[in-house]
């Protein structure tokens, strides 16, 4: 229904990246259902921070994020999201 296309997000989370495997951009969105602080940032396997997408406080909602990896090697990396007590991980794959 129309009401539930602009409601809120109902669970904390991120989207699966498009395109995964990638070269160099992907794409995904983070979901708020309540206000507060959110990190969302990249990390390569051993564990070192990569790039910091997002770090600050924002609105509940449903927001799209860009990475662009042109910087970086091919390999894995892990997309991670820490909100409050909530945290999670995705893997994608960055082809070049």
């Amino acid at each position: 229904s129309r009401e539930d296309r602009f409601s809120q997000p109902k669970a904390y989370g991120i989207s699966d990246a498009y395109p995964n495997p990638f070269n160099p951009v992907t794409s995904f969105e983070y979901n708020m259902p309540e206000d507060g602080m959110v990190q969302v940032a990249v990390y390569d396997v051993s564990g070192r921070m990569v790039a910091e997408l997002v770090n600050g406080y924002v609105s509940a909602g449903t927001y799209p994020v860009v990475w662009d990896a042109q910087d970086l090697s091919s390999g894995v990396y892990m997309l991670h999201m820490i909100t409050g007590e909530f945290a999670t991980v995705q893997k994608v794959m960055l082809i070049k």
